[in-house]
């Protein structure tokens, strides 16, 4: 007979199933996935450095007059990205630049609010298990880290002769609001829970799905570096570097190491490759389950398959045109979208082998 996770490891506290609580979870986790859909798109049109200061709680509301505008407009004059790339710029295209970085700070405000209040109020209905109040608690702390890492990364941009933000701290940045998606999805999913249905090959599977989730983690990464350094722009063809199988120049900065890092044709290989084994792992885990006869599961599987075949089309396709914003910022929805498969495939594993038990 089939029991339960919880039961069948007794240590393990018991997650109450809550609807509603489950919903607000997730919607929470798609506004925090939106935020990396405005951040990258704000990185893309280079609007990142467009507002000089932070300011958590007055910097809600916009320039609302002219006067305020040209104000603006005067602190960005000053930065090292307007003398040596934007200068020239109008009004009008700082403007631009100002309503993506503008909505990318809002939309991090209205994800604060809409978490805390709720969470307060499902507190004192005591709808919330103490399990889950103190991973919501975690999330929330981490949420205001997350706050304090963006304005981190903007100074970076803001200082020296820089003309954008570091490729270290822009991919803190992203890697955090990855660790921050993936925790509250899976939070929320634990508490919708799936109905359990034992599989033979859900054990040995499940081990490899978590590497699959880790790579495609680490492959998101990457991204941040090949964007950070625009990187992409290096090599415009493919399958071939340039006509080479392998890019020439990889280690030619010193001392070796930073060149994973700051190199562009090595930033770039590193990407194209990782792709390639992600997609492998992708074929090979969803074939190892083909036999199976379980929904969900198979459900999971072909979301995962699907995304990550046009993950790499779109990734061909971004190369091949010199990274046009269309194509650059459709990549990389579409990696979140994949991030959040491969964690739903692994949490399906997961309750298959717990049913097992």
């Amino acid at each position: 007979m089939a029991i339960t996770a919880a039961s069948a490891a007794p240590h393990v506290e018991q997650i109450r199933s809550d609807r509603g609580v489950g919903i607000w979870i997730f919607m929470i986790a798609a506004m925090i996935g939106l935020m990396v859909v405005i951040g990258g798109l704000t990185r893309l049109t280079g609007s990142g450095l467009s507002i000089t200061e932070w300011q958590p709680v007055t910097g809600i509301v916009p320039p609302l007059s002219d006067a305020d505008w040209q104000a603006e407009f005067a602190k960005y004059q000053g930065t090292p990205q307007y003398e040596l790339i934007n200068r020239g710029m109008g009004l009008a295209g700082f403007k631009t630049i100002y309503w993506w970085e503008w909505s990318h700070r809002l939309l991090g405000r209205l994800v604060g609010a809409v978490f805390l209040l709720p969470f307060l109020l499902f507190l004192k209905q005591r709808r919330i298990d103490r399990a889950i109040a103190i991973r919501l608690g975690i999330i929330f702390v981490l949420g205001a880290a997350q706050g304090l890492l963006g304005w981190w990364m903007v100074q970076s941009g803001l200082s020296g002769e820089r003309v954008a933000v570091s490729q270290y701290r822009l991919a803190a940045h992203l890697g955090l609001a990855i660790v921050l998606f993936g925790y509250i999805l899976w939070t929320a999913l634990e508490i919708v829970g799936a109905r359990k249905t034992a599989i033979a090959s859900a054990a040995r599977v499940q081990a490899w799905a978590i590497v699959f989730a880790g790579l495609v983690f680490v492959q998101m990464l990457l991204g941040a570096f090949m964007a950070g350094l625009d990187a992409g722009r290096a090599f415009s063809s493919w399958p071939t570097y340039g006509g080479a199988l392998i890019p020439s120049g990889l280690y030619d900065l010193s001392p070796w190491w930073i060149n994973h890092f700051e190199n562009h044709a090595l930033v770039h290989f590193q990407h194209r490759t990782l792709g390639y084994i992600v997609a492998l792992m992708a074929a090979w885990l969803y074939i190892s389950l083909r036999r199976s006869a379980d929904k969900p599961l198979k459900l999971a599987g072909i979301h995962v398959v699907v995304l990550t075949a046009l993950q790499i089309a779109l990734g061909i396709f971004t190369v091949l045109t010199a990274v046009a914003l269309p194509l650059a910022a459709l990549h990389q929805i579409i990696a979140l979208a994949l991030f959040a498969c491969a964690l739903w495939w692994v949490f399906v594993l997961g309750e298959r082998q717990a049913a097992m038990a």
